[in-house]
């Protein structure tokens, strides 16, 4: 492979310095300011500062608040995660088979991917008015009595559905890239090999998409962990009361409203290294399950 050379030997780096530069002041600078922070308890404005040690790191995670807002951020991820990819695995192999406006159907599916998290936290609130809302309709079809903002599960249950919607978009499209992907002789060949479509997909189909399945979940995690706050903060109209919240949005909650800048940047902090674990644990150990070949 020929190398590339450069007549000047800085010119190369001064290539790198505005990615260099974005990634220092947006992500480094503010990192490592927060993790300063969480050692004192800062004055809102900014006046003075007072050291207190691990005492931030202590009152979040002793607070049983915390813990309750922890569990269920947990379980948010979780059926966030697995409904978007669902989801989007089978509109995507539904879509892979169709022949006739495969173009239209395609378009369809893709179009949510375009709107914004507040706009689709604002289209959800229509979806689920009380009065006017068709998907509360629907639930009282069945004998659910669905109260947005009211009941703490009810809420819960729109923030999913309205983040699921948001985020199987972008996964039917990398899902439906990786399924024509497969060349045409290894589907015939599946095909006389096991007759039935299920037991094919599961068996051949699913396991060529692992490479693809593995990045999806990753980006679905981080999405339903810090992307779905644009949701969350429109159900909740800024008002959350008593009911569901994330950690990012907590974070938001202390720090901005509460102006416990000390006690949101530690919480920041202990987040951030979750997701490192987290990110860790699946390159480690989940990828291991992956073949790219």
């Amino acid at each position: 492979m020929k190398r590339v050379q450069f007549s000047r030997p800085l010119f190369p780096y001064l290539l790198l310095v505005p990615q260099l530069s974005i990634i220092l002041i947006f992500f480094y600078w503010p990192a490592a300011e927060a993790i300063r922070s969480s050692f004192y308890l800062e004055d809102p404005f900014g006046f003075s500062s007072t050291y207190v040690g691990f005492e931030n790191y202590h009152n979040a995670v002793t607070g049983s608040e915390y813990g309750n807002i922890a569990r269920f951020t947990l379980v948010f991820t979780g059926l966030v995660a697995f409904f978007s990819l669902s989801l989007a695995l089978l509109l995507a192999a539904k879509a892979d088979a169709v022949i006739r406006g495969a173009k239209s159907y395609r378009i369809f599916l893709m179009w949510v991917y375009a709107v914004a998290p507040p706009v689709a936290g604002l289209m959800g609130i229509l979806l689920f008015d009380q009065s006017l809302g068709p998907l509360t309709h629907l639930a009282e079809f069945f004998g659910w009595d669905l109260r947005l903002g009211v009941n703490y599960w009810d809420t819960a249950t729109a923030m999913i559905v309205i983040s699921v919607w948001k985020q199987v978009p972008i996964n039917f499209i990398f899902f439906l890239a990786g399924l024509q992907s497969i060349p045409r002789s290894v589907r015939e060949a599946a095909i006389i090999d096991d007759p039935s479509s299920v037991s094919r997909f599961f068996s051949i189909t699913f396991p060529l998409l692992a490479p693809t399945a593995f990045f999806l979940l990753i980006i679905n995690i981080t999405y339903a962990l810090f992307d779905t706050f644009g949701v969350i903060d429109i159900v909740l109209k800024g008002e959350p009361g008593n009911n569901p919240i994330t950690l990012v949005y907590k974070v938001f909650l202390d720090g901005f409203r509460g102006n416990d800048l000390g006690g949101s940047s530690a919480q920041s902090v202990i987040l951030m290294v979750l997701v490192l674990i987290l990110t860790v644990f699946q390159f480690r150990f989940m990828e291991r399950r992956v073949h790219y070949s």
